[in-house]
């Protein structure tokens, strides 16, 4: 039987859909194929496991998984999902009705629970133009998918929780975000307010001048003369993140998988700073952005 489960993989801060075949016939033998690396080669293990202790089987014919389109590098362990439930559905063990309407994306580990993954923004985001109704995604991540307006995000904790959503066994509710009252709520918000430094009058007034003309800065001076507290306070006297620009930069925090455990939207300016010792081209990275 020939099942299709839709997942997607990042490229970049831009996602693409991948369509998951899953055909099962006569036979013992297990191929993946369409470009997968070992993390995604090694989910046959971490499927097997997860569905063992979920009380469903691992079918014992041969099974066919191509991952489309072939050119594009599958990477990671986000796919154990899609993957696992496309086996289920093909072998008949649950129904597959839905499987069209929504992207599936998630780490199983061996208990059948989900991990939390990478890139879920931009997942979201491709899903919504491409008219998918949602996203299926561990819990850690729904809230970052619910961002995205006009598309239902549904977290889980485990692989027979989706079971039961996909089969209406339970009604699960999607996870919603309010994304302007989010951003409105969370802009106000600063960690380190430029009003917290005493003395130093002559940078803080280069600081607002740069800030004003949108200038660059560069600060000279010995270790613990503050350079970096001046430089980490920089972006309370910016102006703050639009929204579109919260978006961007939550899609690169994403990617990274700098987002942190159900955090929906990044809204303050980054920074970054990296280690005295680096190489003088990559000084450039400590900066605000």
């Amino acid at each position: 039987m020939l099942v299709k489960t839709f997942g997607s993989a990042v490229s970049g801060i831009d996602a693409y859909t991948i369509t998951i075949e899953v055909n099962i016939s006569k036979g013992i033998r297990f191929f993946l194929v369409g470009l997968p690396d070992n993390a995604v080669k090694e989910s046959h293990q971490r499927i097997d496991s997860a569905l063992k202790v979920s009380n469903y089987k691992w079918p014992g014919h041969k099974i066919v998984i191509n991952m489309a389109p072939a050119d594009i590098r599958k990477e990671g362990a986000a796919y154990d999902l899609p993957l696992a439930i496309g086996v289920l559905a093909a072998s008949s063990q649950i129904v597959n009705h839905k499987l069209s309407d929504y992207i599936i994306m998630g780490e199983l580990s061996l208990d059948g629970s989900l991990q939390a993954i990478k890139g879920v923004l931009p997942m979201a985001l491709r899903a919504k133009e491409e008219g998918f109704k949602g996203c299926i995604l561990p819990l850690e991540n729904a809230r970052e998918a619910a961002v995205v307006n006009d598309i239902d995000a549904y977290g889980f904790e485990n692989i027979t929780q989706v079971i039961r959503f996909l089969e209406d066994e339970d009604t699960y509710e999607p996870v919603k975000v309010d994304t302007e009252q989010e951003f409105e709520r969370s802009t106000q918000v600063v960690d380190f307010d430029f009003s917290d430094v005493k003395g130093q009058e002559s940078v803080k007034r280069s600081l607002e001048i740069a800030a004003a003309g949108g200038h660059n800065l560069i600060m000279i001076g010995p270790p613990g003369a503050g350079k970096s507290m001046l430089a980490k306070r920089l972006a309370s006297i910016l102006p703050p993140l639009t929204l579109d620009e919260a978006l961007e930069t939550t899609k690169i925090h994403s990617v990274a998988g700098k987002t942190g455990s159900y955090t929906a939207l990044i809204t303050q300016r980054p920074f970054r700073s990296p280690h005295h010792t680096i190489s003088d081209d990559a000084h450039c990275l400590k900066a605000v952005v």
